[in-house]
């Protein structure tokens, strides 16, 4: 299996920083209560002139740049999202025409909710692997602008999202270790957002069956990526979870009996960005020299769908 090498990330969040005092001054709720129940403190929001497209963009420049490739460089562009500025064009072409990249280079979007960026990652490795596209890397991206469907009166769901993107720049490559698992169980009730047709385009989320199906899904998801590498997590210097909820991580840590330090978590100053978190976590942890050149990254998600899915790879 050819495996991936992280040649850049980039991330990027809009301008409209909300507080979890800001919010209790919006619905019945508490700093302290959300602190305690979700592990958040802070989000970003799209303000005037900012989406879904304008994060991506940005986040889409610092990772080749990052990377130092051009537009000529990129054999295709894979984003993930839920939340794009238009049904149709993708965020993908959009980003391909705002980038100038070739009209050989195929670019389209993946919706794989929370688990979005993971499944973008292994379809950009597959379609590189195959050797047909005419350029060596691959741009994936994870961009959400959830605040466009949150309903800011419920508040089970409003203090929880926020937006953003983050992306990396990828490249095959032999000389490291790679796996992945992705799996799904259809259902259409636990977590969901209105589409076409529906008056209704709110986030609505039984919080109490996401979190039995998390701390199921994760420690399961986790184990079957290592087995398909032949690896302990001994072997792993970082787990990227998606930034749900600090409870969400801090169980499965106890589950797994791993060192919470091996954890990383963000969630406090992002909220939960969807598709962008994992992404966020991984261009934070590498910024800020957390995580190093040669490193194992193992990330993994779960999210609507219902989706799961684990990366194994090499910094």
């Amino acid at each position: 299996m050819n495996a991936i090498k992280l040649l850049g990330t980039g991330r990027h969040v809009p301008s409209r920083c909300l507080t979890n005092d800001d919010l209790s001054r919006m619905v019945d709720t508490s700093d302290q209560w959300i602190r305690e129940r979700t592990g958040i403190v802070t989000r970003y929001l799209c303000g005037d002139g900012e989406g879904n497209t304008s994060s991506a963009l940005a986040a889409a420049k610092t990772a080749m740049e990052r990377a130092g490739v051009g537009p000529e460089d990129i054999g295709v562009c894979v984003a993930a999202t839920f939340t794009p500025d238009h049904a149709t064009p993708s965020l993908a072409c959009e980003l391909h025409q705002l980038l100038g990249f070739a009209e050989t280079t195929p670019a389209f979007d993946v919706n794989a909710a929370c688990t979005g960026f993971l499944h973008a990652l292994e379809t950009a490795r597959c379609l590189l692997a195959a050797g047909h596209l005419q350029a060596p890397c691959a741009l994936v991206v994870g961009s959400e602008a959830l605040s466009r469907i949150t309903d800011f009166t419920d508040r089970s769901t409003c203090v929880l999202f926020g937006d953003g993107a983050a992306a990396a720049v990828t490249r095959p490559t032999d000389d490291a270790p790679y796996a992945c698992v992705l799996g799904a169980r259809g259902d259409t009730q636990i977590l969901r957002s209105g589409g076409a047709g529906e008056t209704d385009r709110f986030i609505h989320m039984d919080g109490q069956a996401v979190f039995r199906f998390a701390v199921d899904a994760v420690p399961k998801c986790i184990d079957a990526v290592l087995s398909q590498a032949g690896m302990t997590l001994d072997q792993v210097d970082h787990v990227i979870c998606h930034q749900a909820n600090s409870r969400i991580i801090d169980y499965v840590v106890r589950k797994l009996k791993a060192p919470p330090e091996k954890f990383y978590k963000n969630m406090d100053r992002y909220g939960n960005t969807s598709a962008a978190s994992i992404p966020i976590a991984l261009d934070e942890l590498l910024e800020k020299g957390l995580a190093r050149q040669g490193q194992i990254a193992l990330c993994v998600g779960f999210g609507a769908g219902l989706t799961w899915g684990g990366a194994l790879l090499k910094l």
